[in-house]
């Protein structure tokens, strides 16, 4: 399974969701689907803007964790 740590990376930043998704360019509600682990895809556009706006890899905020934990 794949985990979204985008609420890892706004604590870090002090970022509220709303702030975050205004940055990004997405609605609060879409980003609340891929940090809830609930989007079956994500566009490599908005991955982009995702790494660009926290300044971070993709790794940062995806990882893999064997569906057994």
């Amino acid at each position: 399974m794949i985990v979204v740590d985008i609420d890892v990376e706004l604590a870090k930043r002090k970022w509220s969701v709303g702030e975050f998704a205004d940055a990004v360019g997405i609605t609060p509600a879409n980003l609340a689907v891929l940090k809830n682990g609930r989007a079956k895809a994500v566009r490599f556009s908005t991955l982009d803007a995702i790494c660009r706006t926290l300044e971070c890899q993709p790794g940062d905020i995806l990882r893999w964790v064997p569906d057994d934990e």
